[in-house]
C-alpha cells in the first residue's frame, strides 16, 4: 500500500475520532449546563472531561489540519518564488517540522506521559491516568512526521 493511502485513511479515520470527540464535547458541556442551572445537583466531572477532549481534539486536530494544508502559512511570500525555490522552501519547512514533531512531540510527549504514568497522576474528578490525556502529544508528533513524509514524497516526484 502506498504512503498516499495510508496517509489517506489515517486521515479518515482522524477525521471521524475527532468528530465523534467534538459531538462527545458538545453533549459533556450540555450536561454540564443542565446539571448546573436546572437541577440542584451540578456534575462534578464534566469541567475536567471536557478539557481532556479539547486536548485531544487540538493536537489531533492539528494534525489533520497539516495535512489538509489548513494551517495558518505565509503562502503569499512562498509564491513570490520561482517554482523550484518554493520547492525547496516547502522542503525547508518540512524539515523543521519533522525536527519539532520528532524532538518535541514525540520524544518530549512520550517523556511527559510516562513520568504521569510513573508517578501514577490521577485526574481529580474522574480518576483517570493523566498520561492518558498527555498521549495524545507523542501520537500527534507520529501523525505530523507520517503526513509531513507524504508530504516530502510529494514535493521531491515534482
Amino acid at each position: 500500500m502506498s504512503l498516499s493511502k495510508v496517509c489517506n485513511r489515517v486521515d479518515y479515520f482522524l477525521e471521524v475520532f475527532t468528530s465523534a470527540l467534538m459531538v462527545a464535547l458538545v453533549l459533556n458541556v450540555t450536561w454540564q449546563v443542565v446539571t448546573r442551572f436546572f437541577t440542584n445537583d451540578p456534575s462534578s466531572f464534566t469541567e475536567e472531561l471536557a478539557r481532556f477532549f479539547l486536548i485531544w481534539i487540538a493536537f489531533l486536530g492539528s494534525a489533520h489540519a497539516f495535512r489538509k494544508g489548513a494551517h495558518l502559512g505565509l503562502d503569499y511570500f512562498v509564491e513570490k518564488f520561482s517554482p523550484a525555490a518554493q520547492a525547496k522552501i516547502v522542503k525547508t519547512i518540512l524539515l523543521f517540522v519533522v525536527l519539532f514533531s520528532v524532538c518535541i512531540l514525540i520524544v518530549g510527549g512520550s517523556c511527559l506521559a510516562y513520568l504521569a504514568w510513573e508517578l501514577d497522576q490521577k485526574s481529580a474528578s474522574l480518576g483517570l491516568s493523566i498520561s492518558i490525556v498527555y498521549l495524545a502529544i507523542p501520537i500527534s508528533g507520529l501523525l505530523f512526521l507520517l503526513f509531513s513524509a507524504e508530504s516530502f514524497k510529494n514535493y521531491s516526484n515534482n
